[in-house]
């Protein structure tokens, strides 16, 4: 997943948002309706949280430091989850507090009445102008994966948030819709408040489920199965390797991925040999996985009856 499209489908998502903030506001002003409350609330929350993929991003580009020798790339999963705390505390719970006070005590919309759906058709067309630049982006790395396992296989968090966030502002809309339309219709503000509750569950889910994925990088998640054959078929093809007793793969960032394996060798190879052919097979992984940068090999003598615990231990595997 580039970089580049990342931030095309923040920067996209960020204007409809400020945007769609704004007239939320000054129908919430002028209507009193809490649905337009919490959606204009949730749209804020939304900007504040692609601001924070932004510097995320560009605090991750800094180069690597002593303190800091792999560098900074896991910044941009630290702000990803950030993004799931703001959505879920000032989007997800104050619609629900918003909510539950005005179940307690309705209040039909009285003047302005037709201003917040007017708003809110407005609001549907900029997020699905958001959405549908999300999609695109998304996919030119999706390829034929599904939508469920992009979310939750993709090492760059933009993209996914976004997403999320998009679909769900998107739900969001119907739902505050909904809400308003029925509280005009029948007088009732208690469909408002329903609308409201209904905004602030579908946020509250929205952001449990970006925790548990960026949870999960956060910790540290290996290649994908297919770097991961590519890696194995690099090594297996070099001149000299005899195979790969275990390998291990992390990623230090979403385009940048550690590469540790321990590699058999002939026993009868000279150091000068067994130097070249930890060299050639560099050079075939990175060919293989560009965004495999960081690689260690440690060469071994492949023998079965003396494997060490440790390599049996690992996922040994042969050619």
């Amino acid at each position: 997943m580039s970089a580049g499209g990342g931030t095309k489908a923040i920067i996209a998502a960020l204007g409809a948002n400020l945007g769609i903030a704004a007239t939320k506001f000054v129908a919430w002003f002028l209507t009193g309706s809490s649905s337009m409350l919490a959606e204009a609330i949730h749209s804020v929350a939304d900007s504040g949280n692609q601001a924070l993929l932004l510097v995320g991003g560009k605090r991750a580009n800094r180069k690597a430091t002593p303190e800091h020798p792999f560098g900074y790339g896991r910044e941009r999963y630290i702000y990803a989850f950030i993004v799931s705390i703001v959505l879920f505390s000032v989007g997800g719970l104050f619609a629900l507090y918003e909510a539950w006070h005005k179940i307690e005590h309705p209040e039909p919309i009285t003047e302005w009445k037709w201003v917040p759906v007017a708003v809110l058709v407005i609001a549907i067309g900029l997020e699905g102008f958001s959405f549908k630049t999300a999609i695109q982006e998304s996919n030119h790395t999706r390829g034929k994966t599904s939508w469920v396992d992009f979310v939750r296989r993709a090492k760059a968090p933009e993209l996914p948030v976004v997403l999320l966030e998009d679909a769900g502002a998107l739900l969001g809309l119907v739902f505050a819709l909904f809400g308003v339309v029925l509280t005009l219709v029948t007088g009732d503000g208690v469909w408002d408040g329903i609308g409201t509750a209904a905004i602030g569950l579908l946020l509250v889910a929205i952001a449990a489920i970006l925790a548990l994925e960026t949870k999960s990088l956060l910790l540290g998640e290996g290649a994908n199965p297919e770097d991961v054959a590519k890696i194995e078929q690099a090594i297996a093809g070099t001149a000299g390797v005899e195979c790969i007793i275990h390998m291990k793969t992390l990623h230090l960032g979403p385009e940048e991925l550690l590469v540790a394996a321990k590699i058999a060798v002939p026993p009868t190879d000279r150091a000068e040999d067994v130097a070249r052919h930890i060299n050639d097979t560099e050079v075939r992984i990175r060919a293989a996985v560009p965004i495999a940068r960081v690689i260690y090999l440690e060469p071994d003598i492949y023998s079965p009856t003396k494997a060490t615990p440790a390599s049996a231990s690992d996922a040994a595997v042969t050619t």
